[in-house]
């Protein structure tokens, strides 16, 4: 796998360390070259100085074959273009955004581009975004606290009730995909196997909806 990351503040660096540490391939992306003294001295990947938007950058960096990219520097524009060059130009798989103004935020999720606060997201809830999840976030509400996501249910919940995927507060299924059809289940509605799950969670509640599903 191989991911990108622009900027390289203190989120960004932490990021590209964790990916590094989990034997990823990682390249980082910023303007100022003093920058990359904030990489763990055990980072094994690319450092490319330019500008997260410039295409010359983004192609030493590796974006025609990049699995993901995250766009985490300080400023809302320099993050909105570089997503929108990733998704629109590149067709990354993942991308992740961070941005400040929520009303920003709304046009890129529409886009299927997810994005996130710095009050609340970290380095693992952008792991999970950027690698391979069974639980694919759908769309990401007000300022990343609540998420819209969807999972293909595990064998081992066929047969079990709603109910028992709903924590009052947390997480709760609004609906279920079945043979080509939507249905708004209740407490009571039984899962079957290949059923599409739709479910609305606290961001926070991520890992417990994990250790439900049996995925953690």
């Amino acid at each position: 796998m191989k991911v990108i990351v622009i900027g390289c503040g203190r989120l960004g660096a932490a990021l590209a360390g964790e990916l590094s540490g989990r034997g990823i391939e990682v390249a980082v992306v910023d303007r100022d070259e003093a920058a990359f003294e904030r990489l763990s001295p055990s980072f094994t990947g690319n450092r490319v100085t330019g500008m997260g938007f410039d295409r010359e950058a983004l192609v030493q960096a590796g974006i025609e074959s990049a699995d993901a990219l995250a766009a985490l520097t300080a400023s809302d524009e320099v993050n909105a273009v570089s997503a929108r060059a990733a998704r629109l130009l590149f067709k990354v798989p993942r991308v992740v955004a961070r941005l400040y103004d929520p009303g920003k935020a709304e046009a890129y999720r529409r886009l299927g581009i997810p994005t996130l606060s710095h009050v609340t997201w970290g380095v693992g809830r952008i792991i999970e975004l950027l690698c391979y999840s069974p639980v694919e976030q759908v769309e990401s509400l007000g300022g990343g606290e609540v998420e819209l996501v969807q999972v293909e249910l595990p064998p081992l919940l066929a047969g079990r009730s709603v109910q028992e995927l709903t924590l009052v507060g947390e997480i709760m299924v609004v609906a279920v995909t079945r043979q080509g059809r939507t249905l708004i289940p209740t407490p009571g509605t039984l899962f079957q196997l290949g059923d599409q799950v739709h479910l609305a969670l606290l961001t926070s509640s991520s890992q417990r909806l994990k250790h439900l599903l049996g995925l953690a």
